[in-house]
Order: structure tokens, then sequence, then C-alpha cells
């Protein structure tokens, strides 16, 4: 994918969860602006990185990196980068992104279709794992809070 692809993608995905951000939290379009604009920036970095920096390191290495630089208190610019941010709600960015997955499965159905009933299985293992160790996660950090 060349930089004027990447840039597009990530200016759709941006519009996306500006639409999902606005309708799924109660922050306005003006205030969702800057956040999702600074984690577009982020995140065209981390993929420009991981295109031209040596070590074949994967793009989400880099943006995950790169967030948690640029949040650090201390770091220049991280308390307003932080106040922008905050008001960028996570759901919002996962509708367009688990969109797009969908589109790309798509686009290799026969490849998916290959994968057969062990895909279908091996997703419903993790769907139940990851909903029984959230439930997990929640009770006992529900509990040491007193909340329940």
């Amino acid at each position: 994918m060349n930089v004027k692809d990447t840039i597009t993608v990530i200016g759709i995905v941006s519009i996306m969860s500006l639409f999902s951000n606005v309708l799924g939290t109660k922050a306005g379009i003006v205030d969702s602006i800057p956040g999702l604009l600074i984690l577009g920036v982020i995140a065209l970095i981390g993929m420009l990185a991981s295109k031209y920096l040596p070590g074949g390191i994967p793009a989400a290495a880099y943006v995950v990196t790169i967030g948690c630089i640029m949040t650090i208190p201390g770091f220049p610019g991280s308390e307003i980068i932080n106040m922008y941010v905050k008001k960028v709600g996570f759901l919002s960015l996962c509708t367009p992104i688990l969109a797009y997955a969908g589109v790309a499965i798509g686009k290799d159905l026969d490849a998916f279709a290959k994968s057969g009933w062990r895909i279908c299985l091996l997703a419903i293992v993790v769907f139940v794992g990851t909903y029984i160790a959230s439930a997990i996660i929640a009770q006992a950090i529900l509990k040491s809070l007193g909340q329940i």
C-alpha cells in the first residue's frame, strides 16, 4: 500500500469514526475532530514507520508505542493530546475498523471459505473465552472496589 492509499484509508476510517463518535457519545462534531485528527496522525506515522524503517516491525506496534510516548505525563503537549483524545470513544473507533476488516475478508472470501469449519470453531472458542475472561476480571475488580 502506498502513502496515498494509506492516507485515504485513514481519512475514510476517521470520517466513519467521527460519525460513530457523535452518535455513540455525548461529544459533538467539533469536539471530536481534534482527537480524531491526532489519532489519524499517530496511525499514519506508525504505518509509515513500519513501511520505511528496517526491522519488519508491524505498524500496530509503532502506533501503540508512539501513542503511549505522546501521552506520557511530562511529554511536551501530552496534556493537550489527552484532552482532545479523551473525547473520542473507544467503541466509536472499533466500529469502522471492524467494518473495514469485514470488507477485507469479503474481498478474499475464497481463502476464508477454504478455512472451513475449523475457523468457525476457533472463533466460537475465542469469543467464549474472551467473554468469560472479561466477566472474571470485571467481577474481581468490582468486588475489590466494593461495588458488588
